[in-house]
């Protein structure tokens, strides 16, 4: 086989197993990145056991409003009605966004996190 040919096979390969690999995969969707990285602690309709409120109609309302939860004094004095953007900073690093809050852990993972808040913004 010609060297040029031979060449060309081999990136062709080459190409064929990054395109293959997993982290070009399709992402999951915001739906599945809530449930494995929200899902502990929230749902989206009321359920028994979990931690934080339940996020149906979080986009729109106002934070620390939800009846029936107790929030903590940092979240209940907040004064903020959640949108994609106070949801992005607030999910990038909640203890930084709102000392006093409850909530420890965010999503660090700027994509991720997006995805995450435009599937919360369909649950009304």
């Amino acid at each position: 086989m010609p060297r040029p040919v031979a060449r060309s096979i081999a990136l062709a390969a080459c190409a064929a197993a990054v395109l293959a690999s997993p982290a070009l995969a399709q992402a999951p969707s915001g739906e599945t990145l809530f449930k494995q990285q929200c899902g502990v602690c929230h749902s989206i309709a009321q359920a028994p056991g979990k931690m934080g409120p339940p996020l149906k109609g979080v986009v729109g309302r106002k934070a620390g409003t939800l009846p029936g939860y107790a929030y903590s004094s940092a979240m209940k004095g907040y004064g903020v009605t959640w949108d994609a953007g106070k949801l992005e900073t607030y999910l990038a690093k909640p203890t930084a966004a709102l000392p006093g809050t409850k909530m420890m852990i965010g999503a660090a993972n700027p994509a991720q996190r997006s995805a995450i808040i435009a599937y919360l913004a369909t649950q009304k």
